[in-house]
């Protein structure tokens, strides 16, 4: 099978597996009503194209895999839904992306304020349904998943705050940028936690998927990152708002690298053609070798703790993202 149909055959799976909590999510958000019309267009266009199953589809798999009914994850899928798009789209506006990929972001078509009002909305809508869904849980199960998202947005903020702190830093180190992508990872570690505590996991199951999740998250956001160097538009938005691109970090280690990509970073426009040659500048340095390891070592302690729940048919999905994580790079 292509690297083309596993995605799309995981996609398929992700989505018929968060489908119901994505469901509730949409329909939360846009049936609440503001005076002003725009606000309410823009939480609309959000939510038409935020099509999140992950968080979903991971909270359900944790869940199962533990023994629990995976049906029992829905509403704190939602809340996650709303929660994360409520980030994403803070985060659009410290970025000042306006597109991702072929799409304008909300940033992007409505403006700074707009997207920052409407980010507060799903940010509340989030933590209404959030509160529902913990108090149909048994008191302490409740209190606990509360407490793993509030700890985890948090160490996702202090993370996301750290890297404006660093943006346009070119002399930034890979290590420094590292641990910020591992501070990230926290929504996937939570999300995971909170699944394997639904579905009544003993203590050292909630750690083994709080593991799972975290070395999830990590690799999926190295793979972005990897991404990211190929793609002139991105990387122009990140030279001139945000931190370099991990590989690219590491490939400057190497000095004669790091001339030649500085050369090309200082061009005014930045062209596919100039990515390109960045990219295998990038790829062909001992440096990025060594981050391949790296992830190749995350990939083999994620492979040994999904062992122990392998009778679960959910890990075959994680298995499959595992196996594209460095597929292509």
């Amino acid at each position: 099978m292509s690297s083309e149909e596993t995605v799309k055959k995981i996609s398929k799976e992700m989505e018929r597996r968060g489908r119901r909590a994505y469901k509730i999510a949409k329909e939360s958000a846009m049936k609440e009503k503001f005076e002003y019309e725009p606000l309410h267009e823009a939480i609309n266009y959000f939510m038409e194209g935020w099509r999140n199953f992950q968080h979903p589809t991971l909270l359900a798999i944790a869940c199962e895999a533990v023994g629990g009914n995976p049906e029992n994850t829905a509403s704190i899928g939602a809340a996650l839904v709303l929660l994360t798009g409520a980030a994403d789209i803070h985060d659009d506006i410290i970025d000042k992306s306006k597109t991702k990929g072929s799409k304008t972001t909300l940033f992007g078509k409505f403006g700074e304020d707009i997207s920052l009002l409407a980010g507060d909305a799903l940010l509340f809508e989030g933590l209404t349904i959030l509160n529902r869904a913990c108090k149909k849980l048994p008191k302490e199960q409740g209190e606990l998943v509360q407490e793993l998202v509030k700890q985890g947005f948090f160490e996702l903020g202090a993370a996301e705050a750290k890297e404006a702190s660093l943006k346009s830093n070119w002399n930034l180190t890979p290590e420094e940028y590292l641990d910020i992508i591992r501070r990230k990872a926290a929504v996937a570690e939570f999300t995971a936690r909170i699944g394997a505590v639904v579905g009544g996991a003993t203590p050292n199951e909630i750690e083994d998927w709080g593991k799972i999740g975290r070395i999830l998250g990590m690799l999926m956001n190295m793979r972005d990152e990897f991404v990211d160097v190929f793609e002139a538009e991105e990387l122009r938005n990140r030279r001139d708002y945000e931190c370099l691109p991990l590989p690219m970090l590491y490939a400057m280690c190497n000095p004669k690298a790091k001339k030649r990509i500085i050369r090309l970073l200082k061009k005014k426009e930045l062209t596919d053609e100039d990515a390109m040659e960045i990219a295998d500048i990038i790829l062909k340095t001992k440096e990025v070798q060594k981050l391949r390891t790296e992830m190749q070592s995350l990939i083999e302690e994620e492979n040994n703790l999904l062992e122990r729940y392998k009778q679960s048919k959910g890990i075959n999905i994680l298995s499959a993202l595992l196996r594209l994580a460095l597929d292509g790079l």
